[in-house]
């Protein structure tokens, strides 16, 4: 998988994984200064965190240590890693030379006693994934295997001079033959591991404990079923269960280690340039020294220049692009002769192309590709995909189609430059067919490259990317990852035909028709497959209603969005961009008069210092393992009202993101062709059904604070029209009444009474008329709250009240709305029987963790259990109105357009003639999109401007 850096992308390094691995990897060439120091350790650390920082590029990154001492395993079990050979005293001396390096970085290291490193490593990652990261764990440990998720990943160092490898879950699958990740510990807890003496089941090595927890899903299982099993396998399952169960125990990383966590800390910093040269100097790293620090350190002797000269091999072998043997040097992530345990596994027999060997025609000239039409109109269903030059459809040019109706057969159709309409125009009448079912990965797609040449989609189609998204929405919906998933095949990759992204990078048009052919028609000829799978799967979830009712039709729907896109008045923005930064120019300015002093208002670092060690402005700020406080948004919120300069930095810092994210940066997206800005919704992506608005996300333009509001003036109607937005009140509370059938919220909505003000009346026990404004904002807030499951600590937290306080606002919350209550009871009850929720139109949220035994993560997976119904039902409320409007609009041929959908607000762009027809309309489809006991409303308004309307 790709590793490009996301905004939050955090490297955990297992310390001694990556300490011992450096250490053999000279074998018998160990390193030593001129004063007799073993520097392999510290130079192949050092290598290490160069490779991860400039390379991988992570926003975060930590260190994490195994601590002195016995740990909890040790009381289950023991003899728990009593085998262990004594460490190296080379390694032992090289730890606080690793400690030196690291400190020089400005890179956190952390620990706790009692547990090991993968515990800690495991809690962070789970607490980071919760946060928005995606985690990279750094270890060769097969072990790290069982925490793999959609967004945490083991990134296994290179050995034997193969690359570094990413394990996420296709990854985990594929290379133990299990389901999920977690069953990784059964595995492991079967097979056992000499390395930390985890004695497993006798008998059972690594081919049979996959086959068993293939089978049986767990050793629960397997226990369960003995009687399948013979002979001696039997006896000893039988015999040693509970040692495969203690084994599992002992297996099992901890994800609920007391460890704290600063997430600010692990952010990318400067190094300290001091620190890193007395380390190069001590180990006598000259070369490392001029390419990080570029400084030259003291001469060494005789005996320290052979030592450069070793480093300077090392270096070219690092940069040179094909990885290559190991020859005793230490290679960035190298591997040597010698390792420190078997932790590689063998490559399973995943199927590629060449194996296949399917029969893949190229359908070439007018000639071929009308005799080939003729063939397709006879076809009842058929599988399609688009070659193109690029991604965008808005510019990209089509090159070729590929078909198929046969597995492991199928067609390319060629299409050169100059000849696309004259072509497109031949398969006018194959894709309009309203009687041919239409299959494809990612239809939106096809169907805008197709709408660009005047051809379009019509009849039952078929998204095998939108099935796997209804059936397992946690997951990932690639075309590589469910080939390699649901069909072990491994296409043929896009970087094998064009080379990787750079300027070497070749157009589609400049690739070899043979290869083109194979890699489009293995792309339909996978789909082709994939449908016949989804489609069974569709209707044993009872999620295929919801395929074809509302996720389908609505491609049709977005595709039209996309395409009609929205008017951006580019003066507007250049002109406050223009007063932003005068306004950025003057905060910063009253920072540095606050300060006393210049510096760097956008370092965490620097600011810090200045705050807490200059100002005082909190004595008990405390600074983290890094040796740097915290300034983020949170904790400067909290210290607002202490000083002017906290205000200050806050409204800086909103101000520049403001300005480079959307002020700066949404004139430059402009389409040259339209002179519009055309966002890409995208249907499978949030588990709830939310829709995501990408390149640019428009859902994502700030509203709460009037810098931020300023931003949707540039958004106006085409030329002579009016820009009109719609927007739901209250969806989800009045959902949440309505799935809760609870009798005073129900009676409050049906008496169209303001919720929140009706709620404060309960809550404080007030009449209506005597709530205050501030009790409506802290009822407002239990409402809001409720839905995601809100804490009493949560709500303390967001009022800025006493816990106590809190927990009798939700106390009596629950006693007034006693059906919310036990319709949040009902729902976390019934996901750990069946393992999902669902919405009203039946989508489902399945929830892993429910039953897990870490209350962290089943604390997380219950208040999933909570909002997902409530969420997930809005989106599909809104996505039914979407289709209903549009779909009337449609016959009733007018000419205004819809826009945009965010969140809960649909955006149009209407004629003067339309100005009455068309919120009629938008109001009668949108409140009526499902039958319910609470009515839905909706508030409608016209303006110049997005901002106006809204």
């Amino acid at each position: 998988m790709s590793t490009n850096s996301p905004e939050k992308k955090l490297f955990l390094i297992d310390a001694f994984a990556i300490i011992f691995r450096s250490y053999f990897a000279f074998g018998n060439n160990q390193r030593y200064n001129s004063e007799g120091v073993n520097t392999s350790v510290t130079l192949g650390f050092a290598n290490t965190l160069l490779e991860i920082l400039n390379k991988q590029k992570p926003s975060h990154i930590a260190v994490v240590f195994d601590m002195p001492g016995k740990t909890f395993r040790n009381d289950m079990f023991p003899d728990y890693k009593a085998h262990r050979k004594e460490t190296p005293e080379d390694i032992i001396a090289s730890i606080p030379y690793v400690k030196k390096l690291i400190d020089g970085f400005n890179i956190p290291m952390l620990g706790e006693v009692g547990f090991e490193a993968d515990d800690v490593i495991g809690t962070i990652s789970k607490m980071a994934e919760k946060e928005g990261f995606q985690t990279f764990m750094m270890t060769p440990d097969k072990d790290f295997a069982q925490l793999v998720s959609d967004n945490i990943f083991m990134y296994k160092p290179a050995r034997s001079g193969n690359p570094a490898e990413v394990w996420g879950i296709p990854e985990v699958q594929a290379k133990f033959e299990i389901e999920r990740p977690e069953q990784v510990i059964d595995i492991l807890g079967l097979w056992g591991d000499a390395a930390d003496n985890i004695q497993g089941i006798p008998g059972i090595g690594e081919k049979t404990s996959k086959k068993l927890i293939s089978k049986y899903g767990s050793i629960e299982e397997l226990l369960k079923n003995t009687d399948d099993l013979k002979g001696k396998q039997k006896e000893n399952v039988i015999n040693f269960g509970e040692q495969g169960l203690l084994s599992k125990k002992l297996a099992t990383i901890e994800l609920n280690v007391p460890v704290e966590v600063d997430f600010d800390a692990m952010l990318i910093d400067n190094w300290d340039e001091e620190k890193l040269l007395a380390i190069f100097s001590e180990m006598e790293f000259r070369f490392l020294a001029q390419r990080v620090l570029g400084v030259d350190i003291v001469k060494i002797d005789k005996a320290s220049a052979k030592i450069e000269e070793q480093e300077v091999v090392s270096d070219k072998k690092a940069k040179s692009a094909k990885p290559k043997p190991s020859t005793g040097q230490m290679d960035l992530f190298g591997g040597g002769a010698i390792e420190t345990e078997e932790d590689d596994f063998s490559e399973d027999e995943i199927k590629t192309i060449e194996d296949a060997k399917p029969t893949y025609q190229l359908i070439d000239g007018s000639y071929e590709i009308t005799a080939f039409i003729d063939k397709l109109t006879k076809k009842k269903s058929f599988c399609f995909d688009t070659e193109t030059t690029g991604l965008d459809t808005q510019v990209a040019d089509i090159i070729g189609i590929s078909f198929c109706w046969k597995s492991g057969e199928g067609y390319y159709v060629n299409i050169p430059e100059g000849k696309e309409q004259e072509i497109m125009n031949a398969f006018k009448d194959v894709f309009s067919n309203e009687k041919t079912e239409k299959i494809t990965q990612n239809l939106k797609y096809d169907i805008n490259i197709l709408k660009r040449y005047g051809v379009e989609v019509k009849g039952s189609t078929f998204d095998t990317m939108i099935a796997h998204y209804l059936l397992e929405p946690d997951l990932k919906h690639g075309m590589d990852y469910l080939a390699e998933t649901y069909l072990n095949y491994r296409p043929i990759s896009i970087e094998s035909l064009i080379g990787k992204k750079g300027k070497n990078q070749l157009s589609m048009r400049d690739v070899d028709l043979k290869k083109l052919t194979d890699y489009a028609v293995e792309d339909a000829d996978i789909t082709w497959q994939l449908k016949a799978l989804f489609n069974k799967r569709l209707e044993k979830k009872k999620v295929k209603d919801l395929f074809y009712d509302i996720e389908m039709p609505l491609v049709s729907v977005l595709s039209t969005m996309e395409n009609n896109g929205i008017s951006l008045n580019s003066e507007t923005l250049n002109d406050f961009s223009k007063e932003l930064e005068k306004d950025i120019e003057a905060l910063e300015k009253s920072v540095l008069d606050q300060a006393g002093k210049d510096f760097n208002v956008g370092s965490p670092k620097q600011l810090g210092e200045v705050l807490f060690d200059e100002l005082k402005i909190d004595e008990k700020a405390k600074k983290t393992k890094s040796g740097q406080y915290s300034t983020s948004e949170e904790t400067l919120t909290k210290l607002a009202g202490k000083h002017p300069i906290i205000e200050d930095v806050l409204s800086f810092r909103q101000l520049k993101k403001l300005k480079s994210t959307y002020v700066d940066a949404l004139p430059a997206i402009v389409n040259e062709r339209t002179n519009k800005i055309h966002t890409t919704y995208n249907q499978t992506v949030a588990a709830t059904g939310r829709l995501a608005s990408v390149n640019p996300n428009l859902q994502n333009i700030p509203i709460k604070t009037e810098k931020g509001r300023e931003v949707r003036k540039a958004f106006v109607p085409s030329e002579g029209n009016e820009l009109y937005a719609a927007d739901y009140s209250q969806v989800e509370l009045r959902l949440m009444a309505a799935m809760s059938e609870d009798e005073n919220m129900v009676a409050a909505f049906q008496s169209n009474q303001d919720i929140h003000s009706a709620t404060a009346s309960k809550v404080f026990d007030v009449p209506l008329e005597e709530v205050t404004r501030e009790m409506r904002g802290k009822a407002k807030m239990v409402n809001f709250g409720i839905i995601y499951g809100i804490s009493a600590f949560g709500l303390s937290q967001r009022l800025n009240i006493k816990r106590k306080e809190a927990k009798g606002l939700i106390d009596e919350y629950f006693k007034n709305y006693p059906g919310v209550k036990r319709f949040m009871e009902d729902s976390v009850d019934n996901a750990k029987e069946v393992g999902y929720v669902q919405t009203i139109m039946k989508r489902k949220r399945f929830l892993k963790d429910i039953n897990s035994s870490n209350a962290i993560v089943r604390g997380y997976a219950e208040r999933n259990a909570i909002n997902a119904p409530i969420q997930g039902s809005a989106a599909d409320v809104i996505k039914i109105a979407m289709i209903n409007i549009h779909t009337a609009m449609k016959e009733q041929g007018l000419k205004s357009k819809m826009l945009l959908q965010v969140h809960d607000e649909l955006v149009f762009d209407v004629v003067p003639e339309e100005k009455e027809i068309l919120p009629a309309l938008v109001k009668d489809k949108m409140e009526n999109a499902i039958k319910t006991i609470v009515p839905l409303t909706i508030e409608g308004a016209f303006g110049d401007t997005w901002l106006e309307a809204h």
